[in-house]
């Protein structure tokens, strides 16, 4: 896309930086001057509500006792969270728990640039503890700050050591630190496997899964040896041609010029990234509220009348989901128009179009780094196949470098975050990690169960799409060991077992869902002295899913 450019400051990637002129409309530019304007007259209302919400809120006050008081003080709380601008949250991650033993977390800045700082959540282990694989979760610059991965990073701490990419509000870099486009997000991504030395595996959620495995290709193409072991893409828009969604239809419907003239603006002073071409975050903001109006009058009238009814735990649970969904920050204009014209107007990479300073994104160079896929069933921003594209593209993969997990009635977040996430994506996650781990036992591999495949070579979507290898049968305790002549049975067909889980259950001579069906206590007990954490057995159920998938086999 053509644009002008001005030299700027001295930059990391590519020597100077340059200051890119997009050329918003007359119309647009003023409209980040009205806003602030608008914040600072509301400041005196917004302080006397906040003073009246006190006064009507204080025990000490009989009017707080009366039913009209509640309201007032109610309908001042409303009102003040409701005109307020939302700074960033923290992540508040303070301690987790360690195979039943809870432990220290810490945040530290281990790498910095300008538009971006990496996070590393450290953990205070006992001398001896066994060493976590590294897991870099990419947070998707896209709005929202990297805290709306809360809960994904409390569910992956417990067994990664995790690292966060923090990006920066672009309102708050200085022009004079220069342009970051989607080409300088790949250096990013680039400078940080290097930065860990390739000994990490790379989760991406959502936005980030294009720019992600862009960097895994081309590093592949290069030959680098720092790329990662494994990338986990979740609900991003590989190949937006795939059940295009609303958000899909609205790029392609309106093209890149009309969001060039319509959504860019320029930083007004004293931002210290004054006069920076940007996407503000209240006009994200503004997209993000109006997707679902009614939903969001609905929540707000109903935390009015908990306020009212002194239902602390409910307005609490609003409180802690608007203080995160309300905080935005802006995106650099380049950055917003290139991933909007790459990845969703002209779909450059599925089509094999995708170019990275000037050199072809080629997917079918990964050999190297394992590649699993989650998608939600119900996701409305990254429709169902959009994600599984990937392996449609990466052809140089072997089948047991690739998985394809489909959760079903979950949405988008519902990918990253909530209680499905906690207790069926993640495991799997887990299990893949560690499998793809160099430090990990690998036996001789077995000829995998027959399943269909669609036209991307990938299993169908319900299902965990790669078979493990299994061991040499005969030395276990637990379980006769199985006719290993007859066709083994596809294990990760049961909730709870990933590639990870049944390599370990084919060592103890179970290749079989009727071996599972069959397992008394004593045997789920010893069998279950080779998990971690214990108890997976009896609490995913696995022998009531072994008898119905023996039954239907």
């Amino acid at each position: 896309m053509p644009r002008d450019s001005k030299t700027a400051g001295i930059g990391e990637f590519g020597g100077a930086p340059a200051v890119t002129d997009w050329g918003g409309s007359a119309a647009a530019m003023p409209m980040y001057w009205l806003f602030e304007a608008a914040q600072a007259s509301l400041g005196p209302a917004r302080a006397l509500a906040d003073a009246g919400k006190l006064y009507f809120k204080n025990p000490v006050n009989p009017a707080s006792h009366t039913e009209w008081g509640r309201k007032i003080g109610a309908m001042c709380e409303v009102f003040e969270r409701a005109t307020r601008r939302y700074g960033k949250p923290e992540f508040g991650i303070k301690s987790t728990l360690v195979r039943g033993e809870r432990v220290a977390v810490t945040e530290e800045v281990v790498w910095t640039r300008p538009f971006c700082s990496l996070l590393h959540f450290r953990k205070t282990l006992r001398s001896g503890a066994r060493r976590q694989p590294k897991l870099l979760i990419v947070a998707p610059m896209s709005g929202h700050y990297a805290t709306l991965l809360r809960g994904t990073v409390e569910a992956m701490v417990q067994d990664h050591d995790v690292y966060i990419t923090d990006w920066t509000d672009a309102r708050l870099v200085p022009v004079a630190d220069g342009t970051f486009d989607l080409d300088d997000y790949i250096d990013y991504l680039i400078s940080i496997f290097h930065f860990m030395s390739g000994d990490v595996h790379v989760m991406a959620v959502c936005q980030p899964a294009v720019p992600v495995l862009a960097a895994v290709a081309r590093m592949e193409a290069e030959g680098d040896p720092y790329a990662p072991r494994s990338m986990t893409l979740m609900g991003g828009p590989i190949d937006t041609r795939e059940n295009p969604t609303a958000v899909n239809q609205v790029a392609i419907d309106k093209g890149t010029e009309w969001f060039q003239s319509h959504v860019i603006t320029v930083v007004p002073w004293p931002n210290p990234g004054v006069m920076r071409q940007v996407y503000p975050g209240f006009l994200q903001l503004t997209g993000f509220v109006s997707m679902n109006l009614d939903r969001h009058v609905t929540a707000h009238k109903d935390f009015f009348n908990h306020l009212i009814q002194g239902d602390g735990d409910s307005a609490g649970k609003h409180r802690e989901f608007y203080d995160e969904y309300l905080a935005v920050m802006d995106l650099t204009a380049e950055f917003y128009l290139q991933t909007v014209d790459t990845v969703f107007v002209r779909q450059a990479l599925p089509k094999g179009q995708m170019t990275h300073r000037g050199k072809k994104v080629d997917c079918s160079k990964i050999t190297r780094c394992a590649l699993m896929t989650v998608e939600g069933e119900r996701d409305d921003i990254s429709g169902v196949g959009q994600t599984r594209a990937a392996h449609t593209l990466c052809t140089g993969l072997a089948d047991d470098k690739r998985v394809h997990y489909l959760q079903d009635s979950v949405g988008h977040y519902g990918v990253f975050n909530g209680s499905r996430f906690r207790s069926e994506i993640a495991p799997r996650i887990r299990d893949f990690i560690n499998w793809n781990e160099p430090r990990a036992p690998k036996a001789a591999p077995a000829a995998p169960a027959a399943r269909s495949t669609s036209g991307n070579g990938a299993a169908p979507a319900e299902e965990v799409a790669t078979v493990a290898p299994r061991a040499k049968t005969g030395t276990t305790k637990t379980k006769p060991a199985a006719d290993v002549r007859s066709p083994a049975d596809d294990l990760t067909k049961i909730v709870g077992v990933g590639p990870k889980i049944q390599g370990q259950l084919n060592e103890a001579g179970i290749f079989h869902f009727w071996q599972i069906a069959k397992l008394t206590k004593a045997e789920i007990a010893r069998l279950d002295e080779r998990f971690t954490p214990p108890g997976r057995i009896s609490r995913d159920r696995w022998v009531e899913q072994a008898v119905a998938l023996s039954r239907s086999s």
